[in-house]
């Protein structure tokens, strides 16, 4: 595979893997293995249209023009430099997160929870339609549709491993060390990004 589309699955990657309610979310539901692969594919398609969106819409609008590029990317770099700010803050802090271990929801309410979650979430916009879409399309085509290619499948691989993974993980993140560790990375990988982009 090319290294765009690589590339495109680790940018993507580090965006979802921040800890957030959807996040959260699917990770309870996987504890109680209640509706897991519905919810999955609910917030994989999600991102794929966000994406699609992204690149193929309303990246479109912004592809050829110079002052709006340069806009959506030092406005992108600005939010990766935040971004990494608020993760490297909760390491700092290294406050676990709780997660909740009851519930017993129907298949339509999880849907709707979740729809909730991801569509009700300015950061989602941000993540998959304006960054990815911008990163994206700073490529030539078919590179950008690659790009997008590997956005979408970590996506998918990571809500599967969240979903699906949940019960083996849930030990290990019940503590506030694994927490710190991740949100470290996930800090750094932001302000890799965003150095990225200025130098792009």
């Amino acid at each position: 595979m090319s290294l765009d589309f690589f590339s495109g699955f680790a940018t993507s990657l580090a965006l979802i893997v921040a800890i957030g309610s959807q996040n959260a979310y699917v990770l309870r539901q996987g504890i109680l293995r209640q509706h897991v692969l519905p919810l999955v594919l609910f917030c994989a398609l999600s991102d794929a249209l966000l994406i699609l969106a992204g690149i193929g819409g309303a990246g479109l609008l912004v592809r050829d023009n110079a002052f709006l590029m340069s806009l959506t990317r030092f406005g992108g770099a600005l939010f990766l430099l935040a971004y990494g700010v608020l993760a490297a803050r909760r390491a700092w802090q290294c406050v676990p997160m709780e997660v909740a271990k009851n519930g017993g929801a129907t298949l339509a309410a999880a849907l709707a929870a979740c729809f909730a979650f991801t569509f009700l979430n300015p950061h989602v916009y941000l993540d998959t339609v304006v960054l990815l879409g911008a990163l994206a399309n700073q490529r030539p085509d078919p590179a950008r549709w690659i790009f997008g290619a590997g956005a979408m499948s970590a996506s998918l691989c990571w809500f599967a491993a969240l979903g699906f993974g949940a019960r083996f993980l849930a030990p290990l993140f019940a503590t506030a060390l694994a927490w710190r560790v991740l949100d470290s990375v996930i800090a750094l990988t932001m302000w890799g990004l965003a150095g990225m982009l200025l130098l792009a």
